[in-house]
């Protein structure tokens, strides 16, 4: 068994910041993982780090033309 933490929809909309309906929908669309204990549905941490590591974009350094440091 894992060390894994189960949160509830409401717990992980306050992590993302969001209301309950987002996760909910992702739930409904499958696109996060999730366990249904009887009726409850929990999600682990570690679906919620994936699916913000996922979806992280990291920036980009943009270089202008032109402009070049002098040695």
């Amino acid at each position: 068994m894992t060390t894994d933490r189960y949160l509830s929809v409401d717990q992980v909309a306050e992590l993302l910041g969001t209301t309950a309906r987002f996760p909910r929908r992702l739930i409904e669309e499958r696109r996060i993982r999730y366990v249904k204990v009887g009726r409850h549905v929990r999600i682990p941490e570690s679906a919620v780090a994936e699916y913000i590591g996922a979806r992280t974009v990291e920036p980009i350094r943009l270089r202008r033309p032109g402009l070049r440091r002098a040695a």
